[in-house]
């Protein structure tokens, strides 16, 4: 599983978990936390979508992430 920070301006803490690929999307966990206040949401994204995401720095890898 990788993890990606999204870029916000409110300053909370908001990212993206990876969870399984599939054919031409990813399964995908997000996180918004909000002074303690966590919501999860899981869905799907296309491929085409989550890439121009990364490239464009809407999503950035975070490099210290792993699961065992």
């Amino acid at each position: 599983m990788k993890r990606y920070n999204i870029k916000t301006t409110s300053g909370n803490s908001e990212y993206v978990d990876v969870l399984k690929e599939l054919d031409n999307e990813y399964l995908v966990r997000f996180t918004r936390d909000n002074n303690g206040n966590i919501k999860t949401t899981e869905e799907t994204i296309t491929r085409h979508l989550f890439n121009i995401c990364v490239q464009t720095g809407y999503l950035n890898p975070m490099s210290e992430y792993s699961v065992a």
